[in-house]
């Protein structure tokens, strides 16, 4: 790839690019936001719209699908056309879109925009990372500035429940959507302060086809069928079978890759044990953080009788840990030990989290309850996602910088879209066996609710102990080696295997 050189300051890394940062960093939150931010706004836009009850996930599922379907494609985008161009039209196009599903007249037109949003946040997010990645080369600078990334990345899901609570009951949830436009407008006058770079040279016309046919056909039928599994089950036909086509079209994407002259995803991006651990490590965590989400939000909306502001205003100790993790401990040791030291920690610790939620009943109160569970994911998730962001991009070529960075996502994307269908699946289930024989009432039925919610915070404990365990024996990067980290002045990133 032919890139500008940028000035290089004596610490290593663009002189601009702690400014940069504040930039990107608001991109990254933005992308996050949208995550959660929409579904505290969607039971008042089913009514302003006349939205089904049946229609109504497709509002969320739009969004994943546009978005855990072409992660891989924006990556390889942003390498060839350049990854500050694909920053800033991810950025107008995400607002652009966001602007039109606030102020959609009807459920079509929602629809189309949260599909809209999702395209441009598949173009957004790999090049948000690899503009990270570029941006910092020395040790100790990269350690800080994926602290603070994986504070954004992890705890910008609690945030957006809180703005997407006040927001709604207090002006309108059309504003869910609208806030994107402000915070895309502020986050692009940061263009001018990213590094230069220029399209790949020889990469018009030269994008991998079959393979991004093949990618993004196989990520659209695995997250369009964890989605329906929720409703369907996982025994359904139409879920079994597009499971079984996703994977048959993943394999023949694989398949195609290692023959590609040019491929949408060099095999050997991935098959490092490092960032292939980075990538499992993500995966595996945001079943935890998705679970906590998703059913807290339940408990304290439905069980304990919160409002959308107050449930929001409860996450908020979670988004304290998530800093105390990773801008606190993830930032000072990340350049002084090896990653594993950090990630498996974490996941132990968000495991003891969930893990605590299975003693939760109706009658708990949230400090004896939700709050001591919020902080132990907290500070696990932060110790987790900035280790994972970091080497998830480590030691991969400058042109390839993109697509490792949308890689790192469809890890996150996947895992979620999976982890929250097996989760939910699996309380639903366990609340109709807590009822079944039983006459419902009220109070039996939050009863039951919550015992479903237990249930699956039991699964989420158990994956997020294995993901420990095989992150412990997978990953075997060394510690840092300081002497390195300088190598390079633009982009060279310590190589780790």
């Amino acid at each position: 790839m032919s890139t500008s050189q940028p000035s290089i300051s004596k610490s290593g890394g663009p002189p601009d690019r702690w400014l940069a940062l504040v930039f990107i960093g608001l991109a990254q939150l933005m992308i996050v936001l949208d995550v959660t931010i929409v579904n505290i706004a969607l039971p008042s836009a089913q009514r302003d719209l006349g939205i089904s009850d049946g229609d109504k996930a497709w509002v969320i599922t739009a969004y994943t699908l546009a978005f855990g379907g072409l992660l891989l494609l924006g990556g390889r985008v942003a390498d060839y056309a350049g990854r500050r161009r694909a920053f800033l039209v991810g950025l107008v196009g995400f607002a652009g879109a966001s602007a039109l599903g606030g102020a959609a007249p009807g459920f079509g037109t929602l629809l189309a925009a949260r599909g809209l949003q999702g395209a441009f946040a598949a173009l957004l997010a790999p090049a948000v990372l690899s503009l990270l990645t570029v941006n910092f080369t020395e040790q100790r600078d990269r350690a800080k500035a994926f602290g603070i990334f994986g504070a954004i990345a992890a705890g910008g899901g609690a945030v957006g429940l809180v703005v997407g609570g006040f927001l709604t009951e207090y002006l309108d949830w059309r504003w869910c959507l609208y806030v994107n436009v402000p915070i895309a407008v502020v986050a692009a006058l940061g263009w001018r302060f990213l590094p230069a770079d220029t399209p790949r040279e020889g990469a018009r016309g030269r994008i991998d086809v079959p393979g991004a046919l093949l990618a993004v056909t196989g990520l659209v039928a695995v997250v369009y069928a964890c989605s329906e599994a929720e409703s369907e089950g996982w025994g359904s036909g139409p879920v079994t079978g597009l499971l079984a086509l996703g994977a048959l079209l993943l394999a023949g994407f694989v398949l195609v890759e290692r023959r590609a002259r040019q491929p949408l995803l060099p095999l050997g991006v991935v098959a490092s044990r490092t960032r292939g651990s980075a990538y499992l490590a993500v995966a595996l965590a945001v079943v935890g953080m998705f679970g906590m989400f998703l059913f807290l939000t339940y408990y304290m909306q439905v069980v304990k009788g919160y409002s959308a502001v107050l449930t929001g205003t409860a996450f908020l100790p979670l988004t304290a840990g998530v800093l105390v993790g990773a801008g606190g401990i993830a930032t000072r040791l990340l350049p002084r030990v090896p990653p594993r030291v950090l990630l498996v920690p974490g996941l132990l610790l968000a495991a003891a989290g969930t893990g605590w939620l299975t003693r939760i009943e109706a009658s708990t109160s949230y400090a004896a309850g939700v709050l001591p569970a919020e902080l132990l994911v907290g500070v696990g998730m932060g110790l987790v996602m900035a280790p994972a962001m970091n080497y998830a991009t480590h030691g991969v070529r400058d042109e390839e910088a993109g697509i490792a960075s949308a890689t790192v996502n469809t890890s996150q994307q996947i895992g979620g879209s999976i982890g929250t269908a097996v989760l939910n699946t699996v309380a639903t289930s366990a609340a109709a066996d807590f009822l079944a024989g039983r006459r419902p009432t009220p109070e039996l039925v939050n009863d039951a609710l919550v015992d479903g919610f237990a249930a699956a915070y039991g699964v989420a404990s158990v994956v997020l102990v294995g993901a420990a365990v095989v992150i412990a024996v997978l990953m075997n990067t060394p510690r840092p080696d300081a002497s390195k980290a300088a190598a390079g002045a633009h982009g060279a990133a310590v190589h780790v295997g």
